[in-house]
């Protein structure tokens, strides 16, 4: 559930950054709301299950271990090599949240395996194709729309992702303890 918990941060991130011009600033405002709204609601669902979750499974640090230290560890250098050298090549500061999105996708693929999980690689493989397109639409008249395909809709999957395995796991957890 702390994965989740991570995620839905994230999302939120994603489209409270990136909710801006050339979207309507009411369209703006509301989903920087909504994305603080399921970001919260995530992490009203992990203090609910989280108790009792740590309880039955003794604490769960196998999630963490080399395998995913080594996945973050080369996703940050992915992240911070990568903006330094779409910075030298003189792309666009749009193309910025591109990378992001397509690094924190493949960072979800290569977890799905050492986690056990294919579920985390769905929502990886959506990251990397809208940071894909962000890429496309960067060489176009389109690159006012980048921040909102490769990092508003990146949210907004992380957060669709975090509620609904949250709601799932909350209520797998309330029919456990019935």
């Amino acid at each position: 559930m702390t994965g989740l918990l991570v995620g839905a941060v994230f999302g939120a991130v994603f489209v409270v950054v990136n909710a801006h011009a050339p979207l309507n600033g009411v369209v703006a405002t509301f989903l920087r709301v909504a994305a603080c709204l399921a970001a919260a609601a995530v992490a009203a669902m992990w203090f609910t299950t989280a108790r009792g979750r740590r309880a039955r499974e003794g604490g769960g640090g196998a999630m963490f271990g080399r395998g995913y230290l080594a996945v973050v560890a080369a996703e940050v250098l992915l992240l911070f090599g990568g903006l330094r050298v779409l910075a030298a090549w003189g792309r666009p500061e749009q193309v910025n949240v591109a990378w992001i999105a397509v690094v924190v996708g493949v960072h979800f693929v290569a977890l799905a395996p050492i986690w056990r999980t294919w579920d985390i690689a769905v929502p990886g493989v959506l990251l990397a194709g809208l940071g894909a397109a962000g890429f496309v639409m960067a060489g176009t008249a389109a690159v006012g729309w980048v921040p909102f395909v490769s990092g508003v809709l990146s949210g907004v999957t992380l957060l669709a992702g975090a509620v609904a395995v949250g709601w799932r796991t909350m209520a797998s957890a309330a029919g456990t303890a019935a």
